[in-house]
């Protein structure tokens, strides 16, 4: 074997899905790799869609979305056959020269000076705290913050809250608490927040590699004390990832301005969609079409601003935080 993929089998509308495992809360996937892995040409392509034809006749499509074209100096061996590149940009920092470095790179005084104007709200009330989740308890109270936080988000967006399923709240409790009996420095799940006047008003899930750092969510409430809570973490974290040693502070997916503030590497992943029925070629079909417009409205910037100020409206009431019972 040369690569292995894990791949989850689910509806969408008439179509039978293979994909990878946690849909569009995964910020970017690569297959399991054996040390001689090699790039997978159109004939692999082939012999890969009839062997899992054969096991499961009733997956139509397989589509394998948010790759990385690479992980460190490893090669994607699926990027030959990538069908269109993914309409969402990854943002990442390079931490090259320490963070010092990063700063002079990305208006630094402004920066320090933001840092420093948050660091004295936090003083008149007392200080802050940054809590790194060790025990199964801070797990659950960190997290149950962070979905208020996200749920009064999406409504005043007007976007769907895809933290809201029970099931994904209880991935994630389970996942940053499987992480707990390892040591802090080894573990591959991490999740913070930014204590406040006994309150959270930022939060961060992250996940380490040997080089990185990836800011996979996060969430943040403003308070009279806590007016700028995000950049503030920010900070906090890519001096952090800094002082680690690590190369590359990785912000996932998405193009916001807090992130562009900070970021010099872009990085365009892809998607691979192999059709293995009829019906598969008119998911397949779909599926590129939907991409070419996301991107599209997403490459223009007055279309884009537009449609953020329209979702509100489209979206309706603002729906209440889901409380779980």
């Amino acid at each position: 074997p040369v690569f292995a993929l894990a791949l989850e089998v689910v509806r969408e509308g008439p179509f039978q899905v293979a994909r990878f495992p946690a849909g569009d809360h995964a910020n970017g996937n690569f297959a399991a790799l054996a040390a001689h892995a090699h790039q997978l040409s159109e004939a692999d392509a082939r012999t890969l869609c009839a062997a899992i034809h054969a096991a499961r006749p009733d997956i139509d499509l397989i589509s394998l979305q948010r790759q990385n074209p690479t992980f460190g100096e490893v090669a994607n061996p699926l990027a030959k056959l990538a069908s269109m590149r993914s309409p969402n940009v990854s943002l990442a920092v390079d931490l090259s020269g320490g963070f010092d470095a990063v700063l002079s790179r990305h208006n630094g005084r402004k920066k320090r000076k933001k840092f420093r104007g948050q660091l004295r709200k936090f003083e008149e009330v007392g200080g802050y705290r940054v809590i790194t989740a060790s025990t199964p308890e801070e797990v659950d109270s960190i997290l149950d913050a962070y979905f208020e936080m996200k749920a009064a988000r999406f409504a005043e967006k007007g976007i769907p809250n895809v933290f809201a399923p029970i099931e994904v709240q209880t991935f994630f409790r389970r996942l940053y608490s499987s992480c707990l009996h390892l040591p802090a420095d080894m573990r591959p799940f991490e999740l913070r927040a930014v204590e406040v006047e006994g309150g959270f008003v930022a939060v961060h899930g992250m996940s380490h590699t040997p080089h990185s750092i990836l800011c996979d969510f996060g969430g943040m409430r403003e308070t009279a004390a806590a007016q700028c809570p995000g950049y503030f973490f920010d900070y906090l974290c890519i001096e952090d990832a800094c002082n680690q040693g690590k190369t590359i502070y990785d912000f996932s997916v998405g193009d916001e301005p807090y992130k562009r503030s900070w970021c010099d590497v872009e990085t365009w992943q892809f998607d691979t969609l192999l059709p293995l029925t009829a019906k598969g070629r008119a998911a397949w079909a779909l599926a590129t079409a939907r991409a070419h417009a996301v991107r599209l409205v997403k490459s223009n910037a007055a279309l884009w601003s537009l449609v953020k100020q329209l979702r509100p409206k489209v979206a309706g009431p603002k729906a209440q935080p889901q409380q779980e019972d």
